[in-house]
């Protein structure tokens, strides 16, 4: 080959390349032309053709506007209580609602829980922080309806939707060239550090619904007055070039929102100079919903590092700080902002910027009183109370003021006995259920929860408490409330001396009974219990009992053995539960017990004794443990939904007392003794009553 054949070879593929690249780019720009082109009447059918699909599609609702950046999505919501839902710019398959309320737009992060409905079976619902749903259009349908508050920091309420008036396929095509256009000439502008999120992106499954949208604004007219839809949506692109920068500098101690429970725009503060505070490392108190450990603080960087960078995000200094169950609200992961954990390390940078911000609101006024370390001595002093330990039980028997009981009592007093049957016969099952729950909530601090309370516990609620090192007496109550529950039911049972057929119909309330507490008042709690009481050795062994009720209530016989007994072993196993929506009490039992394994009573093999799945069920009970403590909030609102209206009887409430219970079962001298020698000495009992009700058969007379 002669030398300019090889020259002309090895220019060959070069040139090749650089012809499919031009070919490439010709045909993106024709695709996006021609839909950019589309005539007036072709995109309004399509608009309506997306409007038409089921309720539960996102793409069904005009409320909702896809991948629109933020900064649009905050010029579209115009007046308090507008609002419309967004695609998260950084987390694919995530959402974000955008409203205004009192004349500033914020922005929420729709949170994701996946929950378990299975061994195969998981489905995924959405809640701000307290309701959850199973889809997103649920979820606004029940805050725009009830008119509840978005967060209870921000106070926002959304009720008119900002709707869009163009096909989902032709926004998409238009801000990808906006955006493309706007990056190019103006790298420095808003728009240009983003430009990386709002590239034109196909629809795929795996992204979700992630196409753009854009509705009514001040910069986009009415489509009917325009002469092509496409000019509106330039304009409502360009009019992002008059947005200010929310990027400007940034020093180490200034970047903290207005409020730091919630995210909103990003304010900047001035900050008076404090060269001690710029070097100090970040707190380390940020941390993730999913991760119990602390995150590590960042290096220190030296005074002068941020101004070398004029876009820097806080995410190179501060850890991001997803939900929590002492963060009542969600940043908006778009938004370069991250919230803060309360109360903040004293001295940390956290804390200094909330100084800083807190000393711009109000113009200096405090200025004069900051000490050494920053702040005064009396506010540091409101800002935290460390928690109290507990070293008594709630329940004191001795001093139970009953309705029922006289003042001294023995155990198993026949006379006692026969009014709590009666009082437990008069209503149906349901109702039974509502009176366990409410005292169950009140006993595990989910209802009735004081200010003072929460300031002793240190949390919000109780069932969070439970998940902590100084929750061992409420754990430990709890424990006792399930063995005394349980017992008591199993009193009932075993002390109905009457024929198989009573015995029989008691048997199928009580499952009854179970049933409502699982389904309709979503009480895993005493579900549990009431369970446990039908599992005792001493009532499984009825065989009579149980043969009469397979024929007279045979739908409860079915109940019992093909959904009740089965989905309690799914969730002691960890590998099924009940969905956030309908749940006021969690099954906290085997975690429970898993923390209090010494104080725990033996009643057989737990879940996790099995050398098989034995770790894989531990883990998935603290993993479920994140869950329960995460969703306080979320309980308190389910159990007062569920409650509301109920006007409760003050004898059914006290049948269902623990300190009821442990004066019907032990008199006033035996409540007062060890938890271990009470259940001993009951199992006895128990066996003795189930084999006066049906004796052994001996092998002879077989």
């Amino acid at each position: 080959m002669t030398a300019v054949g090889r020259r002309c070879s090895a220019l060959g593929p070069r040139r090749a390349t650089g012809e499919l690249e031009a070919a490439g780019d010709y045909v993106k720009f024709s695709k996006e032309k021609y839909i950019l082109d589309s005539s007036p009447e072709k995109l309004h059918k399509e608009l309506e053709a997306e409007l038409k699909l089921s309720s539960t599609d996102l793409r069904s609702h005009a409320w909702y506007h896809g991948r629109i950046p933020r900064e649009v999505s905050e010029t579209l919501v115009q007046r308090n209580g507008d609002f419309l839902i967004r695609d998260s710019l950084t987390s694919l398959g995530d959402y974000v609602l955008t409203c205004r309320w009192r004349n500033q737009a914020l922005h929420f992060k729709i949170n994701k829980v996946v929950v378990k409905a299975g061994e195969s079976y998981t489905h995924i619902q959405y809640l701000f922080e307290q309701e959850s749903f199973d889809h997103v259009p649920a979820l606004v349908r029940y805050h725009v309806g009830s008119r509840k508050a978005v967060s209870e920091q921000s106070g926002a309420i959304i009720y008119c939707p900002v709707n869009r008036t163009f096909p989902l396929r032709y926004l998409e095509a238009s801000y990808g060239l906006s955006q493309a256009s706007s990056k190019a000439s103006s790298p420095a502008s808003p728009s240009g550090p983003k430009g990386s999120h709002m590239k034109r992106r196909s629809i795929t499954m795996t992204d979700g619904l992630t196409t753009d949208k854009v509705t009514r604004s001040n910069g986009c007219p009415n489509s009917t007055s325009l002469p092509h839809p496409r000019d509106s949506i330039r304009n409502c692109a360009l009019s992002m070039d008059q947005i200010p920068d929310l990027h400007s500098p940034l020093s180490p101690i200034s970047e903290s929102p207005s409020s730091p429970a919630y995210s909103t725009v990003t304010h900047v503060h001035a900050a008076p100079a404090a060269p001690s505070a710029t070097v100090l490392p970040a707190s380390p108190v940020a941390r993730r919903s999913s991760e119990p450990q602390l995150c590590p603080g960042s290096a220190p960087k030296p005074p002068g590092e941020s101004d070398k960078a004029p876009h820097a995000s806080p995410s190179h200094t501060l850890c991001k700080a997803s939900p929590s169950p002492s963060l009542s609200s969600y940043s908006d992961p778009d938004s370069g902002h991250y919230c803060q954990l309360q109360p903040p390390i004293r001295g940390s940078r956290e804390w200094a910027a909330g100084e800083a911000s807190q000393k711009a609101r109000s113009s200096g006024e405090k200025q004069k009183e900051l000490s050494e370390n920053g702040a005064p001595e009396g506010e540091w002093g409101k800002a935290f109370t460390v928690p109290v330990v507990e070293a008594t039980s709630s329940f004191n028997p001795a001093t139970f003021q009953s309705l029922l009981i006289p003042k001294e009592n023995r155990p198993l007093e026949v006379g006692l006995l026969r009014k709590v049957k009666e009082l437990l016969s008069e209503v149906d099952a349901r109702t039974l259920a509502r009176h366990v729950t409410k005292v169950d909530c009140l006993v595990a601090r989910i209802l009735g929860v004081t200010k003072e309370m929460q300031t002793l516990m240190g949390v919000r609620w109780g069932i969070e408490l439970l998940t902590l090192p100084h929750g061992r007496q409420l754990r430990l109550d709890l424990l006792e409330r399930f063995h005394t529950m349980s017992i008591m039911l199993a009193v009932d049972i075993l002390g109905c001396t009457g024929s198989a057929e009573e015995r029989a119909a008691l048997l199928h309330k009580t499952i009854q009974l179970a049933a409502e507490l699982r389904g309709t008042m979503g009480n895993m709690f005493s579900f549990a219990a009431v369970m446990g009481a039908l599992d005792m050795a001493q009532i499984a062994r009825l065989e009579q009992t149980w043969v009469t009720l397979r024929q007279r209530h045979t739908e409860g016989a079915i109940l019992y053995e093909k959904k009740l007994k089965p989905f309690l072993k799914s969730l002691n196993e960890g590998k099924e539960g009940p969905p956030l929506s309908n749940t006021t009490f969690p099954h906290v039992l085997p975690l429970i017990t898993l923390l209090e394994c010494d104080s725990a009573p033996a009643e057989g093999p737990e879940p996790w004794g099995s050398t098989e799945h034995g770790v894989e069920v531990v883990l998935a009970h603290l993993e479920a443990a994140r869950t329960v403590a995460h969703h306080g909030g979320l309980y308190h609102t389910n159990a007062e939904v569920k409650l509301q209206g109920f006007q409760a009887r003050p004898e059914l409430l006290e049948v269902f007392s623990t300190e009821f219970q442990m004066r019907l079962l032990w008199g006033s001298q035996g409540a007062g003794s060890s938890q271990a020698r009470r259940y001993e000495k009951f199992d006895k009992v128990l066996t003795a009553l189930s084999h006066k009700l049906e004796p052994a058969v001996r092998s002879s007379e077989l």
